[in-house]
């Protein structure tokens, strides 16, 4: 490979990287403490029980008392938000400390 074509591939790797968000703080938090053991195929089994956003903020909050973490409310509520927008897609409804509307009421 050329020079030019050297520094082309470079800049656009640089490129590429500087464009990428950083990771929040719910993907630190999963990638530090839970990601050795609670791999993909964890989240995907059928047997999960994590069926909805408020099951699965309560499965965060297990398995960082299990790990002994002493999270912080904000904390479960990041790693949850992660997992849901990574992973399970829940709908993010009646839960006022991570700042989402309550479930409406059907008429």
């Amino acid at each position: 490979m050329g020079m030019r074509a050297a520094v082309v591939c470079l800049s656009s790797a640089l490129a590429s990287a500087a464009g990428a968000a950083p990771p929040s703080r719910g993907e630190l938090l999963y990638r530090t403490h839970c990601i050795a053991c609670h791999t993909t195929q964890m989240h995907w089994r059928e047997a999960r029980r994590a069926t909805d956003w408020v099951s699965l903020k309560e499965q965060v909050q297990r398995w960082q008392g299990n790990a002994q973490l002493r999270w912080s409310d904000d904390d479960v509520t990041e790693v949850a938000r992660y997992l849901n927008e990574a992973i399970y897609r829940f709908p993010l409804t009646g839960d006022r400390r991570a700042g989402l509307a309550p479930a409406r009421e059907s008429p």
